[in-house]
């Protein structure tokens, strides 16, 4: 039988990599993706988008899930009888607001930082990944 402080990781958009802190320290733990409808209607992502993340999970040790994302957290937590919420950093704040509920539903949250690939003289433009991808490209090569 599982532990009360077993942790969960929560896998979001702005983190799909297998490499990530919050998998890698916690290699035996379960982890989530939760398709949150009201987000994909409000950003109107392409098709082709979405096909990329789905892509992208299919790397990861992740069970998906579909719905309000707090709530499916907290409900795969109960589930692994889980404490902790392991996941990366964003600067979402859709993604402040759901660390938020879930910590007011007792849960503790561990973050960690995303390890940045280059460092920027200024703050990208993420609304588009083609602005972002000029920005960043000169600084890879």
């Amino acid at each position: 039988m599982a532990s009360m402080s077993q942790a969960i990781v929560w896998i979001h958009g702005d983190c799909l990599n297998p490499h990530q802190a919050a998998l890698l320290s916690h290699p035996d733990s379960s982890a989530i993706w939760v398709w949150d409808d009201a987000l994909l209607r409000q950003r109107c992502l392409s098709l082709k988008r979405i096909l990329f993340i789905y892509e992208c999970l299919l790397d990861l040790p992740v069970v998906i899930r579909r719905g309000q994302v707090a709530q499916e957290i907290s409900k795969f937590a109960q589930e692994n009888n889980a404490t902790k919420v392991v996941t990366t950093n964003s600067f979402s704040p859709g993604f402040a607001r759901i660390c938020i509920s879930l910590t007011q539903q007792g849960l503790q949250i561990v973050r960690y930082d995303l390890e940045p690939f280059v460092d920027l003289p200024q703050a990208p433009d993420l609304g588009r990944f083609s602005r972002y991808w000029r920005l960043v490209k000169p600084h890879l090569e």
